[in-house]
């Protein structure tokens, strides 16, 4: 790795790769980290850059974060996908025994009466957290029009000081951070890629199977995840 990791430098880059496209962005990641950087697939729409990676003509890592309760939808398209690139992702689990305490004392649907945040963290967030702690660098799916309240100022690369420290840098690459929902499947159905079966059934941003539901017309996709 060569970058300039400062501040500053930082802010630079993110304006000039904030104007280019979404595959250069990816190439600019994978020229720069190689091995050491891998690309972040939820199993939705975000399988553009897989797609975009493919025609960089460079190799790329795929990981996934399998929470043990994702549609069947899910782990069909995954597979799909896997055969269609001809990519291995990387099925990252949660803790088994970190899993098996929190079910334990909480059940299966605690979220129902509690909140998601504490099931998140053991089957989302602490698996997603030690993969991190393996690479340099990661490319997320993640666009500014998904949560309007939450990510307006995702920027198209970032220092990621939520998942990384001072001990050990962690650079963030968001190459569909300007993309509208619209953009992202106008270019899936030109070129073809594949997409998950459950989008078709009015789901929109896909997560765990008991937290997820299809939205109506006039909703905002993320109404669909933890009503």
């Amino acid at each position: 790795m060569s970058l300039d990791l400062s501040q500053d430098a930082m802010d630079a880059l993110n304006q000039q790769l904030s104007e280019a496209s979404a595959r250069d962005v990816i190439t600019h990641a994978l020229q720069n980290f190689g091995d050491n950087v891998a690309i972040s697939f939820s199993g939705a729409e975000d399988v553009v850059l897989i797609d975009l990676a493919a025609k960089a003509g460079l190799n790329f890592r795929v990981f996934t974060l399998d929470t043990g309760r994702l549609h069947p939808e899910t782990y069909d398209y995954l597979e799909r996908v896997r055969k269609h690139y001809g990519v291995k992702i990387e099925v990252c689990t949660p803790n088994g025994e970190a899993l098996s305490e929190f079910v334990s004392e909480k059940g299966l649907f605690s979220f129902y009466e509690d909140g998601h945040k504490e099931c998140c963290q053991v089957r989302k967030v602490a698996p997603l957290r030690a993969k991190l702690q393996t690479l340099d660098a990661w490319i997320t799916g993640q666009r500014k029009d998904q949560s309007p309240g939450t990510r307006t100022e995702i920027p198209t690369i970032q220092n990621d000081t939520f998942f990384g420290s001072e001990d050990n840098t962690l650079v963030k690459y968001n190459p569909l951070a300007a993309w509208s929902s619209e953009r992202v499947w106008a270019y899936i159905r030109a070129n073809e890629v594949p997409y998950n079966e459950l989008h078709e059934k009015g789901f929109t941003s896909i997560g765990c199977q008991p937290c997820t539901r299809p939205v109506l017309p006039n909703q905002h996709e993320r109404e669909g995840r933890w009503w």
